[in-house]
């Protein structure tokens, strides 16, 4: 224990527990009309967004997160020319989308653009490819822009939200699943965070799971995947297919990817699905 360290706290009450990281300073605070976005400099994780005093990215481990929104998703769609990402203005999921060479048009719809500006100043790596010809912004709210959608025109949907609170809260809800599903083409694919498995698997998973049935989903997966800054260091995403059973349907196209990753890979693919017995028995799988 260094005495002298200030440490950065996140706080999570529903959940019994907290993460902390040793500070070096602040850099950028504001309140923005929909959620307070914090910068910090950390010893050990680098570069650090809070929003509303929870833990969105880190540059130490934001890869595997972004990477598990990405590519689990695209490997089991045989042809996601078309993208829709809800949420995500860190810009890290839409990165890791353009490395797929099959990828022909990316839309991105966030409601608070001061996340992707404060990214772009703060976390240069993930806007790398922001100005790639493929890819469009929308700062507006995803809930509308997906209830407006193009019927049957999406093969992948990426939620890439923050917690069920605030702008976000709506996004958990079976009519906008309604709303996905219509936008999907037949075979489409939806995935959304979805969590802890330790802190959130009554409240979260689970109503996700049904709302996505009711919606019309036919198959629905949970996969997991290690996050030590959020909540419990275990997170989930939750995948659905609109009216086949999940595949990985492009397992050779994983294996001998063009792209360099850090984090995923076929093998990691195939074992994010294993899931332990006590979400077995809870979920029915």
């Amino acid at each position: 224990m260094h005495p002298n360290n200030q440490w950065l706290t996140e706080i999570c009450e529903e959940c019994g527990s907290a993460f902390s990281m040793i500070l070096k300073e602040k850099l950028h605070e504001e309140q923005t009309p929909y959620q307070r976005i914090e910068i910090f400099e950390t010893q050990t994780f680098g570069t650090v967004m809070m929003i509303d005093g929870f833990v969105m990215l880190t540059d130490r481990d934001n890869f595997i997160y972004h990477e598990m929104m990405a590519h689990p998703a695209l490997f089991s769609h045989p042809k996601p020319a078309n993208v829709l990402i809800i949420g995500g203005g860190d810009c890290g999921t839409v990165h890791e989308v353009l490395k797929h060479p099959e990828v022909e048009a990316v839309r991105q719809v966030d409601i608070d653009e001061r996340v992707t500006r404060l990214s772009e100043q703060y976390f240069p790596k993930l806007c790398e490819f922001n100005d790639d010809r493929r890819v469009t912004f929308h700062f507006a709210d995803g809930i509308d822009w997906v209830k407006n959608a193009p019927p049957n025109a999406t093969q992948v949907i990426i939620v890439d939200s923050t917690d069920p609170i605030g702008p976000a809260e709506g996004l958990f809800k079976e009519g906008f699943y309604c709303d996905c599903f219509e936008a999907l083409e037949d075979g489409g694919i939806i995935v959304h965070q979805s969590e802890s498995p330790l802190f959130h698997l009554k409240d979260i998973i689970e109503p996700m799971r049904r709302a996505l049935r009711r919606a019309g989903f036919r198959d629905t997966m949970t996969f997991h995947f290690p996050l030590c800054s959020y909540p419990s260091g275990w997170w989930t995403a939750t995948l659905a297919c609109k009216d086949k059973s999940i595949e990985f349907t492009r397992a050779q196209d994983a294996t001998h990817k063009t792209f360099p990753t850090n984090y995923y890979n076929a093998a990691i693919h195939r074992a994010c699905f294993a899931i332990p017995e006590f979400l077995t028995s809870q979920l029915g799988d």
